[in-house]
């Protein structure tokens, strides 16, 4: 399968990792990249750049380092505001901005951003031509099928945004009453594809390259987007780049590649968190990898009761050293 081009970039792979919040910051963005994500957006950003001054947007927004297409996802309800954050990014160097109408999260809905901005199409109008006119760099739109299962509004929305300049679509078959309950539907993401010349991105409860393989055939898409189901498993990209190519599967990974990644992984959070939120943001990751490898559950157990970096870190290389002898 042929990977998209994004206004002026062609991807290296159709199979991009997922903005997550909270999640895919810049240290899991090169891992899965080099592991072969086509590309890899940044966690949302609030477009208020007034409130840029904490700790948590500064590590947000942190470009240097990025090992492939630095895309920034902001978030918001004011189009003067997604223009002045969009130019404010493209000054720091980004290749690209993606505008978030997909989160389903209370605290973001309540202040109509995210996936609540789709109940007013004409306020939708406003912030994609506001953020595309601000910038010459690509803007892309992340988003979801509508509403609520009565308004899938999704198709109006995506021609909306191509008569907007947006560059591509990435569409979580879901409605934002749904949040991320039941199963994702993708009739709605093969209409947005119908309804529009530019790459769109189906989203939403691929976990495995045959899943990936059945929703590219069940919607048309251009290509995927992984969440969920690369928190633990970054190697996912690779098996479904291999499977979509039909060479059917690749080798697992060894025990030494987990080892070195996740080992990586950890030493990525440490520097560009500090040691005390470090720490703990890496225990939600290395309980996520636990749950790939057989046997891991004591190590989870102990690992996520540590507060020093160093005994995290040492911890995690000596029980790879056991389970590597073990196998």
């Amino acid at each position: 399968m042929q990977a998209p081009t994004i206004g002026p970039y062609r991807l290296n792979s159709p199979i991009l990792l997922a903005p997550m919040a909270g999640l895919t910051d810049q240290p899991f963005r090169n891992i899965c990249r080099d592991l072969g994500a086509g590309m890899a957006t940044s966690e949302m950003t609030t477009a208020d750049t007034a409130q840029w001054k904490t700790g948590k947007s500064r590590s947000r927004l942190t470009l240097n380092n990025e090992n492939g297409l630095k895309v920034v996802q902001i978030a918001g309800s004011d189009p003067e505001q997604f223009a002045e954050a969009a130019a404010a990014i493209a000054a720091m160097g980004a290749d690209m901005i993606d505008i978030n109408m997909g989160c389903p999260a209370k605290k973001v809905c309540k202040k109509l951003a995210g996936s609540a901005l789709l109940q007013d199409e004409g306020l939708v109008r406003e912030i994609l031509d506001a953020t595309v006119g601000s910038v010459d760099i690509p803007v892309t739109l992340k988003m979801r099928t509508g509403w609520n299962p009565e308004n899938r509004n999704g198709p109006s929305v995506a021609v909306m945004a191509e008569e907007a300049g947006i560059a591509s679509l990435a569409v979580h078959g879901r409605t934002r009453s749904c949040m991320y309950k039941g199963h994702a539907e993708y009739d709605t993401i093969r209409h947005i594809k119908q309804a529009v010349s530019i790459p769109v991105f189906a989203n939403g409860d691929v976990t495995s390259p045959q899943q990936a393989e059945q929703v590219l055939e069940e919607t048309g898409a251009d290509g995927i987007l992984v969440g969920r189901g690369a928190l633990g498993n970054p190697w996912i990209f690779a098996a479904i780049n291999a499977w979509l190519s039909k060479k059917d599967s690749t080798e697992p990974p060894s025990v030494t590649e987990q080892r070195d990644t996740i080992l990586r992984h950890l030493d990525g959070l440490y520097e560009l968190y500090g040691e005390h939120t470090g720490v703990r943001v890496a225990r939600k990751h290395l309980t996520w990898y636990c749950q790939h490898i057989e046997g891991a559950g004591e190590f989870r157990d102990s690992v996520v009761r540590i507060e020093s970096a160093e005994k995290q870190r040492q911890a995690t290389e000596e029980f790879f050293n056991r389970y590597q002898t073990q196998n």
